[in-house]
């Protein structure tokens, strides 16, 4: 059934459904292994570059520079429900990337309840404008942007894919990002105000979840490829169902992991050897 299923009235049903945390056990040795291999992919990147893309301290971005001059752009958003972790505790995304010929980019932005939802969208704008105007000094085509995020940052990426660049700034193509790679993606928010665990910091109401949720929003003309952990609630299995069903045309692949939990399958993007990294790499036009 595609209709969120708001007949449910238990608060207790829909945490247990987003509260991916108390659904893994292992997170812990997860975040960690994140972090740890973040870490190295600093260090083995000795020309990574941090940048503003506004005034905001928050407002920042780490760039990956290409090997080779016109190079095509992945800008990757981290997750974390839009109130938890930062850009560096995924950098581990960005090598295989750049090992493939790709120029990378991972935006940090400013976290729930400090901020809305609604505001941290428009940080990505900003920086998604950033990345097209400044593509070209660090071996990307500003041509050539695809948007990849897991879980609140597949929320971001989806929501870049459908965003009006001609009103965000004048000097910005309509395609500026060409596609979207969002693993396991969040694209109606309406039943997150029903998450007890989760609604205090988002702080939706029900205009701005439904103004705020890809699902609603008019079908982009770029191309999108979902993925989602075949272990995942299934509230995750019916996000990625859901943009399928509205956005036909836009999502020319859906993609369920087999024995992937919400976290777990995250690796899957930095695994050459995966179907999910492989996605990527024929979005980006490098497979």
């Amino acid at each position: 059934m595609m209709d969120t299923p708001l007949d449910r009235p238990s608060p207790a049903w829909f945490d247990a459904q987003y509260n991916n945390r108390a659904r893994i056990p292992e997170h812990p040795s997860i975040l960690a292994h994140w972090y740890d291999e973040s870490v190295r992919a600093r260090a083995a990147s000795p020309r990574m570059v941090e940048a503003a893309y506004g005034d905001e301290p928050t407002e920042r971005l780490d760039v990956f520079p290409a090997t080779a001059p016109g190079s095509p752009v992945l800008v990757y958003i981290h997750g974390g429900y839009w109130r938890a972790l930062g850009k560096r505790d995924q950098s581990f995304i960005a090598p295989p990337f750049v090992a493939a010929g790709a120029m990378v980019v991972l935006p940090g932005y400013a976290l729930c309840p400090a901020v809305s939802v609604e505001q941290i969208v428009m940080q990505m704008v900003r920086a998604l404008a950033w990345v097209h105007r400044h593509a070209a000094e660090y071996g990307g085509d500003p041509r050539r942007i695809v948007v990849a995020g897991h879980s609140a940052g597949g929320h971001l990426a989806a929501m870049m894919l459908a965003c009006d660049w001609r009103a965000a700034a004048p000097d910005l193509p309509a395609d500026l990002v060409k596609a979207a790679l969002p693993i396991s993606g969040l694209f109606e928010l309406e039943p997150l105000r029903r998450a007890p665990f989760l609604a205090p910091d988002l702080n939706l109401t029900a205009a701005s979840a439904r103004r705020l949720s890809p699902a609603f929003m008019p079908q982009p003309h770029g191309r999108m490829v979902t993925v989602v952990g075949g272990d995942e609630s299934e509230e995750f299995l019916r996000q990625s169902a859901l943009i399928a069903q509205k956005w036909p045309r836009s999502v020319i692949g859906a993609e369920i992991v087999p024995r992937r939990n919400h976290m777990s399958v995250l690796q899957e993007l930095a695994d050459p050897s995966s179907r999910t990294h492989r996605r990527a790499l024929k979005l980006l036009r490098l497979a």
